[in-house]
């Protein structure tokens, strides 16, 4: 099978019909042009400072509040690295990313996952965690368009989960890079916007909204904390890429950002829309709750298909897919997540009906 016939449902990045090539192209020479002696040289760990103000202002804090990462899998790393130890009890969405299992796993962290429903973490499930006795140092959260499942965390949820940190006493990761590829509903307001008792530290990332090649997403927390991880990042690389945030800057003060989001969000709603017409049409036994934005639906498919062969099977036929099971610590094994950023509308029918082959050949 080449990569030309291959249909990838696996990979959650914008297919490049709809990132801004010319608007990047025209950013990085604005950003040469602007501040040659600030995108060439070293800079500081907090990142390239005229973009530390502007993610600053747009979440109305203070930029000692700002550093910038190499995009926010770095910033989940940073504030993983800095408050985990091994040991220490955390909280993860089920299922959750799997990168943030596998972070919190090599820390030796003991991972506690909290059953994800169509609105979110499910609080009384969480309260009844903590009311056993556990004391999580964390509660890991993507409160918008999850990875993987696709749901957002309803308004009640938000302002429950930050009076149980309030009262048990941990914080909440709000981790957050899909919030404005929205294509149905109302915004919400973030965690970090209703805190008060600086419990929340939020991460983000250009990776959605740009491109995942430029590499820069952020961590906004207690100034503290903020300078605490800057120290360690002096240490690991002296400077994140100037060049880079530099051009992400001047992407975003010229406002092509809003721009890229909107062409972003209406594809990918299109996308969505019709793959979640096409499951209905190929596999009737599906279940799923469709997304109002972001890049991932999560399927459980019927309790017989085992998606340790329909990977294989689905290769097979040329369609690539993820395991349900890689998000969670045990389960998902008859669930996928189907990423829909990368793959174009005439794509989307013919990669279900060749998975939709898969899953009649390992049935049973």
């Amino acid at each position: 099978m080449t990569a030309e016939q291959l249909i990838s449902f696996a990979r959650g990045a914008p297919s490049l019909d709809i990132v801004d090539v010319e608007g990047l192209k025209a950013a990085a020479v604005r950003a040469f042009d602007a501040d040659p002696a600030g995108v060439t040289a070293y800079g500081t760990s907090v990142g390239y400072l005229p973009l530390r103000k502007w993610i600053a202002d747009k979440h109305h804090v203070s930029p000692d509040q700002v550093i910038v990462t190499n995009g926010s899998l770095q910033a989940d790393a940073f504030l993983f690295g800095h408050l985990v130890k091994p040991g220490d009890e955390v909280v993860v969405e089920k299922p959750t990313y799997d990168r943030t299992l596998l972070n919190l796993q090599n820390l030796g962290a003991k991972v506690y996952q909290v059953t994800v429903q169509p609105d979110g973490i499910d609080t009384d499930e969480l309260r009844a965690l903590l009311e056993s006795g556990v004391r999580p140092k964390l509660a890991h959260i993507i409160p918008n368009y999850q990875n993987p499942a696709g749901v957002t965390l309803s308004d009640s949820k938000r302002r429950a989960l930050l009076a149980l940190a309030e009262q048990y006493e941990f914080i909440i990761f709000e981790d957050d890079p899909y919030v404005d590829i929205r294509f149905r509903g109302e915004a919400l307001p973030s965690m970090l916007s209703l805190d008060t008792n600086s419990l929340v530290v939020h991460a983000s990332s250009f990776t959605k909204t740009v491109c995942p090649g430029v590499r820069v997403g952020y961590l906004v927390g207690p100034a503290a904390l903020i300078d605490a991880i800057a120290k360690k990042a002096t240490n690991l690389y002296i400077s994140p890429g100037m060049v880079s945030e530099a051009i992400v800057h001047q992407f975003c003060v010229s406002g092509d950002i809003e721009k890229s989001v909107q062409t972003v969000s209406a594809a990918l709603g299109e996308r969505a829309r019709v793959l979640a017409e096409s499951i209905r049409k190929h596999i009737p036994g599906a279940t799923f709750t469709e997304p109002d934005g972001g890049y991932f639906l999560w399927v459980d498919l019927p309790s017989d298909v085992d998606v340790d062969k329909l990977f294989p099977a689905a290769m097979k036929k040329g369609v690539a897919v993820v395991k349900g099971s890689d998000f969670l610590l045990e389960g998902g094994n008859s669930s996928l997540r189907l990423a829909y950023s990368a793959v174009t509308v005439d794509q989307i029918d013919e990669g279900v009906r060749r998975l939709a082959e898969a899953i009649e050949e390992v049935r049973g």
